[in-house]
């Protein structure tokens, strides 16, 4: 069952800074990155970044007289791209979790 895992040899303390450090490096990668949605054939956009910030919407003029296009296209191009950024933190929590496959082995 626990084949190839040195336990005389295991730090738990080492393996947690490692953990800790590893998790760091993912959210400062995770931060760092921008995800993008157009609606409406690009008449909406907008960006995030892997903190769920936006950092950048445009709109097209032709939409400044439409409130309820513009309304209904602002909410789906944020469900999508919000939708980008958790399913990207998702992969990275996953990842992460993989790398735990290393510690303690010989």
């Amino acid at each position: 069952m626990f084949d190839g895992l040195d336990l005389k040899n295991l730090n738990l303390g080492d393996m947690l800074n490692q953990f800790q450090d590893m998790a760091k490096n993912a959210q400062n990668e995770n931060a760092s990155r921008i995800f993008t949605s157009k609606a409406g054939g690009g008449m909406v956009e907008i960006s995030i970044n892997g903190n769920s910030e936006v950092v950048d919407l445009k709109i097209d003029d032709s939409l400044l007289e439409d409130k309820d296009s513009l309304q209904i296209l602002l909410i789906s191009c944020m469900n999508d791209v919000i939708k980008q950024s958790d399913e990207n933190k998702k992969m990275m929590a996953m990842n992460l979790m993989g790398g735990l496959g290393s510690f303690g082995q010989k």
